[in-house]
């Protein structure tokens, strides 16, 4: 079987609160099923980097400085994304990686960071730099036919608005702007969201809904993850959301 391959865009700058753990754990959970991965790697400046054959492309989260210094570099790689898009190849986004491949991002200054425009939705943050969306943050999503709850924490003070296909329904926090109904954006080949944690390890079943979509895409034959040993984690899920949402 080929290796599932995973583009890791930006790794020195873009892993706010451990965010790279997602690759991490992609790579552990493809291993933990026989499934062999290769993780390539885009940083600043990089010529040759090449999309074709990669079958997930990761974001992290940034800072606002760590944004403006990227932009460029990302605008020049603009027609490659939208290809690699385009084809099928799976995006998983988190924070500054979701702002970006939207229209625009506004800073609490003023200024304006040109985005992908991938996507339709774009991002304004407060004026007042002591204003943010920050705490632990529950959101209930659909994978595949199942409804299922995803638990993280955010931290933004952008404002994320004409966001035309939600990731989900915020059950407790904030999402995509203060006291937002709903949060992040997703496609069948899209998860972008404001959630940190990482993400993924405390919600293992949508690490293996990624898995199952890019390896039904990449053998053309539908492919359900073997069950694992999620114990610990499921332990870990049903206190935490025993917690948040106890209102």
């Amino acid at each position: 079987m080929d290796k599932l391959k995973i583009l890791h865009m930006y790794p020195a700058m873009l892993d706010l609160y451990g965010d790279s753990g997602n690759v991490e754990i992609l790579s552990y959970r493809c291993k933990m099923r026989g499934i062999e991965t290769e993780v390539f790697k885009h940083d600043l400046g990089d010529k040759n980097t090449d999309f074709s054959g990669v079958d997930i492309v990761y974001l992290g989260g940034g800072a606002d400085f760590e944004q403006q210094l990227l932009a460029d570099d990302l605008l020049a790689l603009k027609d490659d994304i939208r290809k690699a898009y385009e084809s099928g190849v799976y995006f998983l986004m988190i924070c500054g990686g979701y702002q970006l491949m939207g229209q625009y991002y506004k800073d609490s200054n003023g200024k304006k960071i040109p985005g992908l425009g991938l996507f339709d939705y774009y991002t304004v943050a407060s004026t007042n730099k002591r204003e943010r969306c920050i705490g632990n943050i529950v959101v209930e999503t659909k994978l595949g036919d199942e409804n299922y709850k995803v638990i993280g924490f955010e931290n933004h003070g952008g404002q994320t608005t004409n966001v035309t296909s939600p990731f989900g329904k915020v059950l407790a926090g904030n999402g995509n702007e203060f006291a937002s109904s709903i949060e992040g954006y997703t496609e069948k080949n899209v998860t972008a969201t404001y959630l940190h944690g990482p993400l993924l390890s405390k919600n293992p079943k949508l690490a293996d809904h990624i898995i199952s979509y890019c390896m039904t895409r990449k053998t053309g034959s539908a492919y359900t993850p073997a069950p694992i040993n999620d114990k610990l984690e499921d332990e870990c899920r049903k206190v935490l959301l025993e917690r948040l949402l106890k209102n």
